[in-house]
Protein backbone atom coordinates (compact mmCIF):
# COMPACT_ATOMS: atom_id res chain seq x y z
CA UNK A 1 0.00 0.00 0.00
CA UNK A 2 2.96 2.48 0.99
CA UNK A 3 4.62 2.28 -2.67
CA UNK A 4 1.23 2.38 -4.30
CA UNK A 5 1.01 6.11 -2.49
CA UNK A 6 4.47 6.63 -3.04
CA UNK A 7 3.77 6.12 -6.89
CA UNK A 8 0.64 8.15 -6.52
CA UNK A 9 2.59 11.17 -5.16
CA UNK A 10 5.37 11.39 -7.49
CA UNK A 11 3.09 11.15 -10.49
CA UNK A 12 0.51 13.90 -8.84
CA UNK A 13 3.49 15.85 -8.04
CA UNK A 14 4.44 15.66 -11.38
CA UNK A 15 1.13 16.60 -12.88
CA UNK A 16 0.81 19.46 -10.84
CA UNK A 17 4.70 20.82 -11.60
CA UNK A 18 4.17 20.22 -14.96
CA UNK A 19 1.05 22.49 -14.59
CA UNK A 20 2.84 25.23 -12.66
CA UNK A 21 5.91 25.83 -15.25
CA UNK A 22 3.57 25.72 -18.54
CA UNK A 23 0.38 28.09 -16.99
CA UNK A 24 1.85 29.52 -13.95
CA UNK A 25 2.48 32.46 -15.24
CA UNK A 26 -1.32 33.32 -15.44
CA UNK A 27 -1.38 32.76 -11.73
CA UNK A 28 1.64 35.66 -11.38
CA UNK A 29 -1.11 37.89 -13.28
CA UNK A 30 -3.11 37.67 -9.89
CA UNK A 31 -0.10 37.46 -7.21
CA UNK A 32 3.04 39.32 -9.42
CA UNK A 33 5.38 37.47 -7.08
CA UNK A 34 4.66 34.29 -7.92
CA UNK A 35 6.41 34.83 -11.30
CA UNK A 36 10.07 33.80 -9.80
CA UNK A 37 9.15 30.57 -9.02
CA UNK A 38 7.37 29.94 -12.33
CA UNK A 39 10.31 31.06 -14.26
CA UNK A 40 12.56 28.90 -11.88
CA UNK A 41 10.14 26.00 -12.88
CA UNK A 42 9.51 26.71 -16.44
CA UNK A 43 13.20 26.61 -16.79
CA UNK A 44 13.52 23.34 -15.36
CA UNK A 45 11.14 22.00 -17.43
CA UNK A 46 12.73 23.20 -20.81
CA UNK A 47 16.53 21.92 -19.52
CA UNK A 48 14.63 18.72 -18.51
CA UNK A 49 12.99 18.26 -22.20
CA UNK A 50 16.65 19.86 -23.64
CA UNK A 51 19.21 18.16 -22.10
CA UNK A 52 17.08 14.85 -21.30
CA UNK A 53 17.94 14.55 -17.84
CA UNK A 54 16.29 12.06 -15.14
CA UNK A 55 13.88 13.83 -13.10
CA UNK A 56 13.89 13.47 -9.46
CA UNK A 57 10.76 12.99 -9.48
CA UNK A 58 10.53 9.93 -12.03
CA UNK A 59 13.40 8.07 -9.63
CA UNK A 60 11.32 8.29 -7.44
CA UNK A 61 7.97 6.89 -9.08
CA UNK A 62 10.82 3.79 -10.16
CA UNK A 63 11.58 3.12 -6.06
CA UNK A 64 7.77 2.89 -5.74
CA UNK A 65 7.73 0.23 -8.57
CA UNK A 66 10.60 -1.42 -7.77
CA UNK A 67 9.10 -1.37 -4.17
CA UNK A 68 6.11 -3.35 -5.39
CA UNK A 69 8.11 -5.54 -7.80
CA UNK A 70 7.49 -3.94 -10.97
CA UNK A 71 10.43 -2.68 -13.59
CA UNK A 72 10.77 0.70 -14.40
CA UNK A 73 9.04 2.28 -17.09
CA UNK A 74 10.82 3.11 -19.89
CA UNK A 75 11.37 6.83 -20.49
CA UNK A 76 10.56 10.18 -18.35
CA UNK A 77 6.98 10.61 -16.71
CA UNK A 78 6.42 12.60 -20.14
CA UNK A 79 6.96 9.19 -22.19
CA UNK A 80 4.47 7.64 -19.57
CA UNK A 81 2.01 9.83 -18.71
CA UNK A 82 1.64 12.94 -21.14
CA UNK A 83 2.26 11.71 -24.38
CA UNK A 84 -0.59 10.51 -26.26
CA UNK A 85 -2.95 11.58 -23.17
CA UNK A 86 -2.63 15.51 -24.58
CA UNK A 87 -0.91 14.60 -27.58
CA UNK A 88 -0.45 12.24 -29.78
CA UNK A 89 2.83 10.30 -29.92
CA UNK A 90 5.49 11.28 -32.48
CA UNK A 91 4.14 15.21 -31.83
CA UNK A 92 6.11 16.57 -29.24
CA UNK A 93 7.77 19.15 -31.42
CA UNK A 94 4.16 20.21 -31.47
CA UNK A 95 3.17 19.99 -27.69
CA UNK A 96 6.82 21.53 -27.21
CA UNK A 97 5.54 24.73 -29.31
CA UNK A 98 2.44 25.19 -27.92
CA UNK A 99 3.88 24.75 -24.22
CA UNK A 100 6.42 27.62 -25.50
CA UNK A 101 3.52 29.76 -27.08
CA UNK A 102 1.49 29.58 -23.33
CA UNK A 103 4.55 30.16 -21.30
CA UNK A 104 5.88 32.89 -23.55
CA UNK A 105 1.91 34.90 -24.21
CA UNK A 106 1.47 34.67 -20.16
CA UNK A 107 4.81 36.30 -19.68
CA UNK A 108 4.05 38.94 -22.17
CA UNK A 109 0.82 39.26 -20.39
CA UNK A 110 2.19 39.93 -16.74
CA UNK A 111 4.62 42.35 -18.84
CA UNK A 112 1.27 44.28 -20.06
CA UNK A 113 -0.38 44.34 -17.08
CA UNK A 114 2.58 45.62 -15.15
CA UNK A 115 2.72 48.24 -17.68
CA UNK A 116 -0.71 49.31 -17.42
CA UNK A 117 -0.39 49.44 -13.48
CA UNK A 118 2.74 51.58 -13.64
CA UNK A 119 0.94 54.19 -16.16
CA UNK A 120 -1.91 54.01 -13.84
CA UNK A 121 0.15 55.27 -10.58
CA UNK A 122 2.05 57.63 -12.88
CA UNK A 123 -1.61 59.38 -13.93
CA UNK A 124 -2.80 59.03 -10.32
CA UNK A 125 0.23 60.28 -8.85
Amino acid sequence: MGYRILIAAAVGAHFAFLAFGIFGGFLAWRWPRLILLQVVAAGWLLVIVVAKLYCPLTWLEDRGREGLGLPPLPGGFLDNHVAGVFYPYGYEWAAQLTVAGIVLSSWIGLAVRANRRSQLRDRVG
